[in-house]
Order: C-alpha cells, then sequence, then structure tokens
C-alpha cells in the first residue's frame, strides 16, 4: 500500500465516522425538538464530497506526497477537532435548529462565525494538492465554493431564526 493509499484511507474512514457520528447528534437534537432547515442542498454537499474522494482514489493513490501541503492539511484536522470539539452533540452535517439553544460563540467561533466550512474549503484544496493533483484542487475548490454558497446562506437565514428566538 502506497502512502497515498493510506493517507486516502484515514481520510475516507475519517469521513465516514463523521458521517455517523452526525447522523447520531441529528438523531439526538432532533429528539430534543429540533428542527432540519434547508435540506434540499444537503445531497449537493454530500455529492461534492463524494467524488472528491472518488477522484482522489481515482487520480491520487499512486502519487508522491508534496510534505508541506500534507502538513498544512494536518494542521487543519486540529482546527477540525477544534470546531468538533466545541459544539460537541450539537455538531452535524445538517443544519439543525434547537429552539431555545443559545448560539455557539465560544472557540473557533469567537472569530469566525462559520469555522468549520473555513477548515473544509482549506482540505478540499490541499489534499488534492499534497496528491499533486493541482486541477483536481481547482476543479473542487470552485465546486465547494458554490455548495457552500448555498448552505452558508441557509445556515445564516437559521441562524438568524435562532438568534431571533433567544432573544
Amino acid at each position: 500500500m502506497s502512502l497515498a493509499e493510506i493517507i486516502l484511507a484515514l481520510v475516507t474512514l475519517q469521513r465516514a465516522g463523521e458521517l455517523v457520528l452526525a447522523r447520531y447528534h441529528t438523531q439526538r437534537l432532533l429528539a430534543q425538538g429540533a428542527i432540519e432547515l434547508s435540506p434540499r442542498h444537503y445531497p449537493l454537499i454530500v455529492t461534492v464530497h463524494t467524488a472528491w474522494l472518488i477522484v482522489l482514489w481515482g487520480l491520487g493513490r499512486h502519487q508522491p506526497i508534496n510534505i508541506l501541503a500534507l502538513a498544512l492539511y494536518l494542521l487543519l484536522q486540529i482546527l477540525r477537532c477544534w470546531v468538533l470539539w466545541t459544539l460537541g452533540h450539537r455538531w452535524t452535517t445538517r443544519i439543525i435548529v434547537l429552539p431555545g439553544a443559545p448560539l455557539v460563540t465560544t472557540g473557533p467561533y469567537r472569530f469566525l462565525s462559520h469555522p468549520n466550512y473555513a477548515v473544509v474549503t482549506g482540505e478540499i484544496a490541499l489534499l488534492p494538492l499534497a496528491l499533486h493533483l493541482p486541477v483536481t484542487a481547482l476543479m473542487f475548490t470552485l465546486l465547494n465554493a458554490m455548495a457552500l454558497t448555498l448552505r452558508i446562506r441557509a445556515e445564516n437565514r437559521a441562524l438568524r431564526t435562532q438568534k431571533s428566538s433567544t432573544s
């Protein structure tokens, strides 16, 4: 197994684990009376991320590794963990609003409204660069930007709703 295949396997397992965790959190939140907002764009998000992994496996599994890009990608994993830790049981891959719950304003949310999306944007670009796939990095950065434009607009509407319900 090549180093690139090991990296891709670890990233794939990480993403699969996150989906399991997100589903668990979503079910718990819904059971507590939370509601999902703007679910129609969710399949687009899943499609972009799935296609990204498929293309990386197809084109990158035998590539040499760009150590600098990989190091930056690994640094982003620290930020990803900080986001997940900060949100705790409220972290999910969907837009879930728990009425009456205060907005999270600690951790990386002190500095950015959407730190997870900043991390994802970096990951989408850096992992292909770590595998010497600059065209893939550019293509998926653009696709991700389009998907995140929809997502962030929807999430900002949800956050405004949440903020007004706790005021």
